[in-house]
């Protein structure tokens, strides 16, 4: 092991990607000042609260399953019943990191964007929800809980829900593009009109903190996308794991999702750097104009 360490350092930088270890180690060492005129205590804990409720969610994600006692069993810290709606409620809570940044910071424009951050979160919550429940109608046929993610992507080895309900699954996915604020919804962090948005008055090891928070956000939902309606841990529609392959199964399903989690990971990079930012009127005459009533 000791020996590997000079081979992955030169490979690392071979490709350019030490840049990423720098990136980290300068958030957290450069000077960290905090302005005058801001209002302390709920400008050093928004940043916390904007990363807090990604890793309270990912605790009741299925990473996979493995089988015992003639039952598959989640792979996850955490399984109940109500674990859907503990995703929706904790996962929104990500919204106020931003509001109480921008209220903080006792600046105009960090205002103005938390400000479009809540009213964004307000009209594709709403388009969220509606996928959601048409999505638990339909799995209720089939399970006894249809509140409970892992039952949920259980019900997924005969066929994905992304082909059984694709306008649901189409609004929560452009649902998930407006809550984690990436492009073309990033309208809270809009560089044209807005500086930096919400975390403009923000440097060092918190902003480190708010970048791995909107990051974070975005393995979160691709996560919550995959269990949902692609298949969760099941490589092919009809397809799953022997059971009787044992701890291999289990390995096997853990590497297919986060497969799946990786392309969605790649498929919203891609959006970001293919599609030019909306209006903030645009993103809001979307979402109420034509996400909600396609939901109804």
């Amino acid at each position: 092991f000791v020996a590997a360490i000079p081979l992955i350092g030169n490979f690392l930088k071979k490709n350019g990607l030490m840049q990423l270890v720098a990136d980290a180690l300068k958030f957290l060492f450069k000077e960290d000042p905090i302005p005058g005129h801001v209002k302390k205590f709920w400008y050093m804990i928004a940043p916390v609260l904007s990363l807090s409720p990604v890793l309270i969610v990912a605790c009741v994600i299925p990473f996979g399953a493995y089988w015992a006692d003639g039952a598959a069993h989640p792979l996850s810290v955490a399984n109940f019943n109500l674990s859907l709606l503990f995703v929706l409620a904790i996962g929104s809570l990500g919204v106020f990191g931003g509001m109480m940044a921008g209220w903080s910071s006792n600046s105009k424009l960090p205002y103005i964007a938390s400000t479009r951050a809540a009213a964004s979160v307000i009209s594709y919550e709403l388009a969220m929800g509606i996928a959601v429940l048409a999505l638990v109608v339909w799995v209720s046929q089939k399970v006894a809980n249809p509140l409970n993610i892992f039952e949920i992507a259980q019900a997924q080895s005969g066929m994905w829900f992304c082909f059984v309900q694709p306008v649901g699954a189409f609004l929560f996915l452009m649902a998930l593009f407006a809550e984690t604020g990436r492009f073309p919804f990033d309208v809270a962090e809009s560089e044209a009109d807005l500086v930096s948005g919400y975390h403009t008055e923000y440097g060092s090891f918190k902003f480190g903190l708010f970048f791995v928070g909107e990051y974070g956000h975005t393995a979160l939902a691709s996560m919550l996308f995959v269990t949902l309606f692609l298949g969760a841990w099941y490589p092919l529609p009809g397809l799953h794991w022997p059971e009787s392959w044992g701890w291999v199964s289990a390995v096997l399903s853990v590497i297919t999702f986060l497969a799946k989690v990786a392309f969605m990971i790649f498929f919203f990079i891609w959006v970001r750097w293919t599609l030019p930012r909306f209006r903030y009127d645009q993103v809001m005459k979307l979402g109420w104009g034509v996400f909600v009533p396609l939901g109804v």
